[in-house]
Parts: structure tokens; sequence; C-alpha cells
């Protein structure tokens, strides 16, 4: 069985959606598939305004759920013209919709646990819809509520996966003939109550579902050709990988690059079953084939980079020798909920610098001000400031482990862009080297790093 997610851009209306399934109804004559389906584009987003405008009294939380449900029963009328049954389910869930957001708006509150269960209607609404086409079109289409099959502890919002009992659940979907049309996202407790797996929850789905019937392989659909090497929107010679290993498409993944998100690989990456990334809007294309492996002869695979950081810098004579200080300070910044995305350390351990959100800045300040204020008082550490509208540039590939002369191509084509470094930093691993530019920097710096590594090969 080859499971096929498809996103919320390639569901985004009938016609993109008729697209999906000319793509299913091609593969599922040369193997067995189970889709996996998002909501259509911007429904959840607008499903959380929606719930927001209730929560805080406002009548007008009726007006992003007539749009939904005018949209969705637009699609009925152009996908199954004439199939008043479909009609009447769709507008039923609409109606269920409807009665939920008028309790949230009547007691001024939306706990976690309601919230999922109304983010959940975009992915129930849409894939009522799309097994409903299929089996217009002679596929033995079967509508598969995922809270059938995946279950999670009750931690809403983003619940932990039971492996063990999912997996048992998923078994049955080897069993018989039929194409099962899945609900991404959304799941529930072993007390049948919904809960959501996070904003990339349709991907994990896809991924959870591919372990647990070993899979032959996993590809979600979207409106992107595959993985770039950079971002073709900054770098005009960007093009799509072929291939990529798991680690490199987590790593490009963190550092801003448009790959699947990592956690939600780890259910395919344990099993060992290759991924893909394809467009929709280009079917007969390969796209980017994510595994353990890769053919790839060269160094760097890909860069990527993350927009809107700061930079804190630690220094201080005192530091020195002195235990306990890098202890006080990550634990600081954990107990303020600031996510700290790199860090490097001067050899003399005479200062420390940590790369956050821009958003965080000020607010890191103030509370390392507090934390270090005896040291600040005494002198073993200076003042500190942030430095900020920076940008983090990563370069990324397995094949730069123990391979003499990458640091120096990428630092000379730095130096020939006459870009300034403020911070460097590069794990054990030796599969990625991060560097901190200003923001105005970072066009030209792209550039001048994908030309030193793939000059030509686009």
């Amino acid at each position: 069985m080859k499971i096929m997610k498809f996103g919320g851009s390639s569901l985004a209306d009938a016609g993109r959606i008729s697209s999906a399934l000319d793509i299913v109804a091609a593969n599922s004559r040369a193997e067995r598939v189970c889709v996996v389906c998002s909501a259509m584009r911007g429904v959840t987003d607008g499903l959380f305004d929606a719930a927001s405008q209730a929560a805080a009294g406002f009548e007008t939380f009726a007006d992003p759920t007539q749009a939904i449900r005018t949209r969705h029963l637009e699609a009925v009328k152009e996908l199954c013209a004439g199939d008043d049954e479909l009609e009447r389910g769709v507008a039923g869930l609409c109606d269920e919709l409807d009665e939920l957001l008028h309790g949230v708006h009547l007691v001024r509150e939306c706990t976690m646990r309601t919230m999922d269960l109304i983010a959940g209607y975009g992915e129930r609404l849409s894939t009522t819809i799309i097994a409903a086409a299929m089996r217009r079109r002679g596929l033995p289409a079967r509508y598969l509520d995922a809270r059938e099959i995946i279950r999670t502890d009750a931690d809403h919002g983003g619940a932990a996966v039971d492996f063990l009992s999912s997996y048992e659940l998923i078994q049955a979907l080897l069993d018989g003939d039929d194409l099962p049309v899945v609900t991404g996202f959304i799941a529930a407790t072993a007390a049948g109550v919904t809960t959501t797996l996070g904003r990339n929850g349709s991907d994990y789905t896809a991924s959870i579902i591919g372990a647990g019937v070993e899979a032959s392989a996993i590809e979600i659909w979207a409106d992107v050709d595959g993985v770039y090497s950079a971002d073709p929107r900054l770098v005009p010679e960007a093009f799509v990988l072929p291939e990529i290993s798991y680690q490199e498409a987590m790593e490009l993944s963190y550092f801003g690059a448009k790959v699947i998100h990592p956690y939600t690989m780890v259910p395919a990456v344990e099993k060992g079953i290759p991924l893909r990334i394809r467009s929709t809007l280009t079917p007969e294309l390969a796209g980017t084939l994510i595994a353990s492996h890769t053919s790839s002869r060269a160094f760097v695979t890909g860069i990527a980079s993350i927009e809107n950081v700061a930079l804190i810098n630690v220094e201080g004579g005192g530091m020195v020798g002195s235990p306990g200080i890098a202890g006080r300070i990550f634990t600081a910044l954990a107990a303020a909920r600031i996510n700290i995305i790199m860090i490097s350390q001067a050899s003399s351990e005479h200062s420390i610098c940590f790369v956050i959100p821009d958003g965080d800045a000020m607010r890191a300040v103030r509370v390392l001000e507090a934390e270090l204020s005896p040291e600040l008082h005494q002198k073993k550490v200076q003042r500190f400031v942030a430095e900020r509208d920076l940008e983090i540039v990563a370069v990324i590939g397995e094949n730069m482990r123990g391979k003499p002369g990458v640091s120096g191509r990428l630092f000379q084509a730095l130096g020939e862009a006459a870009t300034n470094i403020l911070a460097i930093a590069q794990g054990s691993s030796e599969m990625n080297i991060s560097f901190v530019v200003h923001r105005c920097d970072r066009e030209r710096t792209l550039n001048a790093v994908h030309d030193a590594f793939f000059g030509g090969m686009a």
C-alpha cells in the first residue's frame, strides 16, 4: 500500500480537487493506495478565527463559518452534482459546527478540548467530499475518520500518539481491496475524545498510517515541485533536489526550507519508509525522494535560512573558569519559554552568544539582566544587548563529513561577497555549518554560497 497525502493547497477548490483525483486514479491502477486529506486551503485558519470571535462574544463568529459552508457546498455541486445525500451530509456537518460555536459564544469560553473538536471540521468536510467524488469516478473509496484508528493522550492542541494501539487499529486497513480516504490532523483518546496532532498534523497522519501498514512509500502532494537547493524566491538558480536523506531533510526543515516537518517524519523514518515530495501542479515530475541513504556525491545538499532572528552576546572576564554561568543563562531562558535556535561559544569561555526569534529579543535581555544581576554588579559580566534584524544561513549536507575544503570554499565565497559574519556554529556531526549575517546581506549571501557549491548545476 502507498500512502498519498494531499495538502490544503492541492484541495483549495473543486478544480484542484479534481486534479488530485486524477492523480489518485492513475496511481490506484498500479498499486493499492490510501489517501490522507487536509482541510481545504485556509479553512483551518477560518475555524480558529471563528472560535476566537465566538469566545470573545462577537456575533461575527458566524461569518467565517458561513464562508466555509458556501465553499464546501459549491465544491459538492461542481464535483458531485445531484448527490443530495452528500449535500445533506456536508450541510449537517456545518450545522453541527454552527451549534458548537454558538455554545462557545454563549459561555464566552473555548477550551483546548473544544478547539480541537472545532478545528477538525475542516478535514471532516474535505474528506467527506473527496471520498464521494472518488466513488462517482468508479473508485472503491471508503471515508475513514482518523479518530477511529489513531489513539493519543489528552494533551489537546498537539497530542502524543500511542503508537502501539494505533498501529493495531491501522492494520485493519490492509484487510479488503477498498481505497481508504482518511481525515488528516485529527485523532482521539481511548475514551473517544477528539484531539489534534499539531499544525503539520496531516503529514503526521500520513506518516503514522504509513508506518502502521509498513507502506511501500509515502507521498506528500503539495504546490511545490519538491525540495529546492535554496529558496527559489531569493536564489534564481535554485533547483529541485532529486533525493535527500532523512537527516538532511530534518536539518533543511529546521532551518526554514519547505520540507515535511521533522517530527512528522519520525514514524516513517523508524520503519525505513521512503517519502516523496511532489506537486499536484506538475504531477509528471518525480519531485524529491527522502530516504535513509542517497546516491548523491555532492558535498552540500542544500542551503536554508531563518529570518527575523536576534543575536545576544553575554561577555565578561568573570565567566572564564566559572562553573554554572551557562546553565543559569539557558535555564532562565527556558523558564521564560524563549527558544534558542543556535549557540556559539568562544574557546576562551569569555563569551557566549546565542540566537533567538527577534520578537523575544528584548524580553530575553530583561530575563538575563535579572538572572545575572549579581555578576553585572560585580563586573564579572558586562552589560549585553541584542543585535537585531539578522538571518541565520545554514549549509547542509551529509557528505560534508570528513571532507577537507568545504569550510574553505564557503568562507572564500562569503569573503568575495563582502558578507560580514556575526557568529558561526557547527555540530559535531559535520552535517551543518550555520552562520549569522545581517538581514540586508541575505540575498547576496545565499546566492554567493549557492554559486560556490552548485554553480552551473541548475
